[in-house]
């Protein structure tokens, strides 16, 4: 019989067991030593996690009525017919081409108004939750596995997007389970794992193609992990091909994203906080677990946290293209990271009371987030305000020329003549329609006794094509104002002929 030998390996006594009676030793959490008690525990990492975003996603989800102006494109293009939208994607848009045709399926089935505009992004971000959360228990145990999951839904940034009619939480989620598949890759290999991995991301890509990031974020962890780069570059290669039609088309439509300017101190401040706090997260956990695993929670989150906010950051300079919601899917990592770090707290009771300290915390901010405030603007609103300010037979302007107001109400609107539009949104395959000429805009205005004008705030990027100083010129010369009101990012005012305000 062998003795046993001793070896050292970093500073750490491994005793190998003799070579006639090998015992392999069963991780912690191992399906193949408890797996009734495992399989429980993988359901606990879920569903927790996923009925906490649930229960968040529908609070307040109506948000009192109000609607903002991206959300108003949404609901808009989405009850258009899909040959519209096709119209559409050729001028504008092509980006949330994806959404736009998904959004128009959920409305087909359920003409459910704001809730049914919010209801697939809260779902969104409870799959998130719920991916999270076995995310976390695969790389680092159940307690991290269900505290991650906690954390996710509660961060400012989720709440935020899990009411909103937009991809954004979309993406989250396949991401989230992206990186799943992109473990189960790695673990097994095999052309049908790595197809799966491939048409997720791609999904991912489709609908916003600054997902990529993303993928590049899984670069980096499979070049930490060491395995399978081979079959990770092919994959990520034919995501990328696929992509590729619809990103070089949508540069011709760049335009739509020069109201993007460079990043302010605000968001250095919150991409520089997010990091300290990722990294010295990342650091607990490496002090604390020094068993050796392919991918860790450190290699596969901070990645995920960090590359994508800081290479759009960092690209700035070049080409100013930072928006928070562009890489929401970096709380995938916030998460990860929080979770696992908190799990190293010694009695468990320990690592609850501080998330509930945070949820406590956050509560103004969570209610805040469920108002019409917590928005740039709110299209009910503006035309509420307009209906109260104009009478039947009005003219109506807007400048400039972006109608995302009347989208999603058009019909308080309906008793006012729009005296620049020459064809509808849906009519004219674009996102707001198209406008007469400048001359006959002037020649309209001239045969109206008062005209409600829905004005950009102070700030706002401006109308390029000169109709806009043709009706800022005229009402100045020929109207005077009679009442003004401000709402959110929309200024209105009723003009009248001198004498008759």
């Amino acid at each position: 019989m062998r003795t046993p030998i001793a070896s050292s390996v970093t500073g750490v006594d491994i005793v190998t067991a003799p070579a006639t009676t090998p015992v392999p030793a069963a991780p912690r959490d191992s399906p193949a030593t408890h797996r009734p008690s495992s399989s429980r525990r993988s359901v606990a990492c879920a569903l927790a996690p996923a009925a906490t975003a649930l229960a968040l996603g529908l609070w307040g989800i109506r948000r009192e009525g109000s609607l903002w102006s991206d959300e108003a494109v949404t609901y808009e293009v989405a009850h258009r017919s899909a040959s519209d939208i096709w119209r559409l994607l050729a001028e504008a848009d092509v980006v949330h081409g994806l959404h736009y045709f998904f959004m128009h399926a959920v409305f087909a089935c359920w003409e459910g108004g704001s809730v049914a505009l919010r209801l697939p992004s809260v779902l969104a971000v409870a799959s998130t939750a719920a991916g999270v959360g076995l995310l976390g228990r695969r790389l680092a145990g159940t307690r991290a596995g269900l505290l991650a999951g906690l954390v996710l839904p509660l961060l400012p940034t989720m709440q935020r997007y899990a009411q909103e009619g937009r991809s954004y939480a979309l993406v989250c989620a396949l991401m989230t389970w992206g990186t799943w598949l992109l473990l189960n890759a790695l673990d097994v290999g095999g052309r049908k794992h790595w197809t799966g991995y491939g048409a997720v991301m791609l999904a991912a890509g489709l609908l916003h193609e600054l997902a990529l990031l993303g993928l590049m974020a899984h670069g980096i962890t499979v070049a930490l992990s060491r395995e399978r780069l081979r079959p990770w570059a092919v994959t990520a290669a034919a995501v990328t091909a696929g992509l590729a039609p619809i990103a070089l088309f949508s540069a011709t439509q760049s335009g739509q994203v020069a109201w993007i300017g460079a990043p302010d101190a605000s968001d250095l401040l919150a991409f520089a906080g997010t990091a300290l706090l990722g990294t010295v997260c990342a650091r607990l956990c490496r002090a604390r677990n020094s068993a050796p695993a392919a991918v860790g929670v450190p290699a596969l989150a901070l990645p995920l946290l960090l590359l994508p906010a800081g290479l759009l950051l960092a690209l700035s300079p070049l080409r100013p293209l930072y928006v928070d919601r562009y890489v929401l899917f970096g709380s995938i990592g916030l998460a990860l990271l929080v979770g696992a770090a908190l799990a190293r707290c010694r009695r468990g009771t320990t690592a609850i009371a501080s998330l509930m300290l945070a949820a406590t915390v956050l509560l103004p901010f969570s209610y805040d987030l469920r108002t019409p405030g917590s928005r740039s603007d709110d299209v009910t609103a503006v035309a509420e305000a307009v209906q109260k300010m104009s009478a039947s037979g009005d003219g109506l302007l807007f400048t400039p020329a972006r109608r995302a107001w009347l989208l999603a109400t058009p019909d308080a609107y309906a008793h006012l003549d729009d005296l620049a539009l020459a064809s509808s949104p849906a009519a004219s395959g674009t996102l707001f329609g198209t406008e007469v000429t400048p001359a006959e805009i002037h020649a309209r205005m001239l045969t109206f006794q008062r005209i409600v004008a829905v004005q950009d705030a102070v700030g706002e990027p401006g109308d390029s094509t000169g109709r806009g100083a043709t009706k800022v010129a005229t009402l100045q010369a020929h109207f005077e104002v009679c009442a003004t009101r401000r709402v959110t990012r929309a200024q209105i005012t009723v003009y009248a002929r001198p004498g008759l305000c």
